[in-house]
């Protein structure tokens, strides 16, 4: 590896990050200015692709869910937050239709799965179910203490390099994960040892079909204020090792600048954004407005706008009230807002350029 490199990385969400991978608005403009880009997802060592969780890559970038560059950086690694998007994936709160569980009141005293991921550096998907649950029981005035969180534990280790006799085999790809993430709790729902399951985004609506569930609410449709929403699948971050954007904030900007342009052609590009997502997320691209909303493609770009931080704030809270990290991030401690501000100049004067001249008259 060289200091002149961006290792990338995303998550299975609708990102103009993955946009600009798919639309070349990433790999040409860092060529141009002599920088080689590597994709993490496609390596083919197991620790290579581990830090699209741990952020340990000289040069990486990364776009998706807050909770494990949050977890990095509270554990004392270089990681810098550029800006934040948002997406509206679904949040369904599943059961079986037998179970007798209409609203959310009728959880109260019942047995929710919980996964535990022990292999994982950060478990993330239980951060996410308990965030879930704790949204879904508020909204009737329950609480966690209400219910019997039920553990999931599963024997999953990320990236895991497999061998069939003495052949390595290629880790699974995005669709057969997505296909098989929840598959440990949907058997504690057939088996009847837990009464719900919290099934976010594509995994949910999977399940759902696969099951015949019953859709007890979906957080995501139900709730109007997108800050009763938040959870990893809908505040995505992004974020580069520090090191790198010290040594080359030119390439830094230059990626924004692809980002944000990737953002701009996907509001006019919808069908083509909706099999960019659909493959990003290993889904049918006629699930992609089920699963991520009618506007996916309306506002893909980062941001650190107030409202984007302060959410991001209160998460840090729950996440370190849970113990899922070990400390709270001061947004002062890691926002870098200059680079998004040079590229948001960059495209403004690129836009004002391309404006047409009009003639006296208006004619």
């Amino acid at each position: 590896m060289t200091d002149d490199a961006v290792w990338y990385t995303r998550c299975p969400l609708p990102t103009a990050f993955s946009v600009a991978v798919h639309t070349g608005r990433l790999a040409e403009p860092l060529a141009r200015h002599g920088v080689a880009v590597h994709s993490i997802r496609h390596s083919p060592s197991a620790a290579v692709r581990l830090s699209h969780f741990t952020h340990t890559l000289p040069g990486q970038m990364r776009h998706g869910g807050h909770i494990p560059p949050l977890w990095s950086r509270s554990e004392g690694r270089d990681v810098r937050l550029l800006g934040l998007s948002w997406t509206d994936e679904a949040q369904l709160v599943l059961t079986l239709p037998e179970s007798g569980i209409v609203g959310l009141a009728d959880l109260r005293g019942r047995r929710l799965a919980v996964p535990r991921r022990p292999h994982y550096p950060i478990d993330f998907w239980r951060a996410t179910v308990v965030r879930g649950w704790e949204t879904a029981l508020a909204l009737v005035g329950l609480r966690l203490a209400d219910v019997t969180l039920v553990d999931i534990d599963l024997d999953q280790r990320p990236f895991a390099e497999t061998t069939v006799g003495t052949a390595p085999v290629s880790p699974p790809g995005t669709a057969v994960m997505t296909l098989s993430s929840q598959r440990d709790e949907a058997k504690a729902l057939i088996r009847g040892e837990v009464d719900a399951v919290f099934s976010p985004g594509h995994y949910g609506v999977a399940l759902k079909a696969f099951l015949g569930a019953h859709v007890v609410a979906d957080l995501a449709r139900d709730l109007p204020d997108p800050r009763d929403r938040l959870n990893n699948p809908t505040l995505l971050a992004l974020t580069v090792e520090g090191a790198f954007l010290d040594r080359r904030p030119d390439a830094v900007t230059e990626v924004l600048v692809g980002v944000l342009r990737a953002s701009a052609w996907a509001r006019s590009h919808r069908a083509e954004t909706a099999r960019i997502v659909a493959a990003e997320s290993g889904n049918a691209e006629e699930l992609v407005e089920e699963i991520f909303g009618v506007g996916f493609a309306d506002d893909l770009a980062p941001s650190l706008d107030d409202d984007r931080l302060e959410a991001l704030a209160r998460q840090g809270a729950f996440l370190a009230h849970h113990g899922f990290i070990p400390r709270q991030v001061a947004a002062a401690e890691w926002v870098e807002p200059s680079p998004l501000r040079r590229a948001l100049d960059i495209v403004a004067e690129d836009e004002k350029r391309a404006e047409p001249v009009r003639s006296v008259g208006g004619r």
